[in-house]
């Protein structure tokens, strides 16, 4: 893998920040966006802008060819079986509250159990946790170990024959951490359940395969894998999206209207009621062509060797503790400096022109878990180097010293 040439092909890299060069370690939180879907973006506006499905001119013709194209795409980078299986979504958070508002609302009641672990994001949390109260079910949770991973026989011993879903992170935000989700898919089909999959950290760093791992539900963002903001996409296995009902209507979503009944479109279309992300969902495809074009596999084996060396030198500098597992890290490296806080830190990385996140993370239950009440977080991806690795360690030295100055 080419990491200088990739770098070619992101323009924003390439620019001061507070006078230093830009290094961009934030992409957990957000990714930066190749010439090729830029490119994409604007094609789509200056030539084929129009509704999709209604007109029958050619615009509207090709409008509808781009975006069905691909929803094409999505299904194939995941494996799914059809691409009635992908309803597009604004994203991850979007999606799971979709899956939680239809299908979790009509399949729970007191009694019930809906599973998930104390290290979701809060858009795998809080819709579980409405579901629970609307319906009476009880919200569980698999421990954690020590170092913040997930043991199998906590996952066994968790979900019983009353559990309904199991919800779960594939990759943490927070501690980079990897879950079993094909090992848990299998624990919860043996006893009931369905599995949901929150793969917003998963699918821009690695090959995902919702049919090996026997996901039923699979959320994922665009904007974290080079795809603009506002576009994300919910995999869905088909028997199970076939007896769920929508949650907005209006739009192309419908088949047929009467004064007082309404019956719906088939798959995928009655889950995208009023006018569709049609750039984003162009803007998508695209960034699954250049992520194609340079291989998932070798992505993964990028950032597997750049966030061990990350790790190693982070722990060169005095006073940074490291959070989550030693191994099984994806991507990403949680910290913080002594007695600092992280916004303190992250101001002062900024002004030597190294983004990182600091913050909860919209993981406040995960917080309070590592007993911190904020962390700061650098995240790699296909275009950060070894050389961006060094920057941030010496900023942090220099934050270090700033701050030791201070006191």
């Amino acid at each position: 893998m080419n990491t200088a040439l990739i770098r070619e092909q992101f323009p924003i890299l390439h620019q001061e920040i507070n006078g230093h060069p830009l290094v961009y370690l934030d992409n957990a939180a957000t990714s930066q966006k190749p010439l090729a879907v830029i490119e994409a973006i604007k094609h789509y506006y200056e030539y084929d802008n129009s509704n999709v499905h209604r007109g029958v001119h050619t615009l509207g013709s090709r409008a509808t060819d781009a975006y069905e194209g691909a929803r094409e795409k999505v299904a194939r980078f995941l494996n799914a079986k059809r691409s009635q299986e992908i309803i597009f979504t604004r994203g991850t958070t979007t999606a799971l509250n979709l899956v939680a508002s239809s299908y979790g609302r009509a399949n729970c009641q007191a009694g019930d159990e809906i599973v998930i672990t104390p290290m979701e994001h809060h858009s795998n949390l809080i819709p579980w946790q409405q579901v629970a109260k609307a319906t009476g079910a009880t919200l569980k949770y698999i421990p954690l170990q020590e170092d913040g991973s997930v043991d199998l026989a906590d996952v066994e011993n968790t979900i019983t024959e009353n559990t309904k879903i199991v919800a779960i992170a594939h990759v943490s935000n927070v501690l980079g951490v990897v879950n079993p989700v094909k090992e848990i898919a299998a624990i919860a089909h043996r006893k009931g359940a369905i599995i949901v999959v929150d793969g917003a950290q998963s699918v821009p760093h690695m090959k995902v395969d919702v049919q090996d791992i026997d996901a039923d539900f699979y959320a994922f963002s665009g904007h974290k894998m080079c795809a603009p903001t506002g576009i994300g996409a919910l995999y869905g296995k088909k028997t199970l999206l076939e007896n769920m009902e929508p949650i907005e209507f209006g739009g192309e979503m419908i088949d047929d209207v009467g004064l007082y009944e309404s019956t719906w479109k088939e798959l995928p279309w009655k889950f995208e009621g009023g006018t569709p992300i049609i750039a984003g969902a162009v803007g998508l495809g695209a960034a699954i062509d250049f992520l194609e074009s340079i291989g998932l596999d070798a992505i993964a084996q990028h950032e597997s060797r750049l966030v061990n060396y990350a790790l190693g030198r982070l722990r060169e500098v005095d006073g940074l503790k490291i959070y989550g597992p030693a191994e099984r890290h994806v991507g990403l490296v949680t910290f913080n400096l002594d007695d600092v806080h992280p916004h303190d830190v992250a101001t002062v990385l900024d002004s030597k022109g190294v983004a990182v996140r600091a913050g909860h993370h919209c993981c406040q239950p995960l917080m309070r878990w590592l007993k911190a009440s904020a962390t700061a977080r650098a995240s790699f991806y296909l275009y950060n180097t070894e050389a961006d690795v060094d920057a941030l360690v010496s900023a942090l030295i220099q934050t270090k010293e700033y701050f030791g100055d201070a006191t």
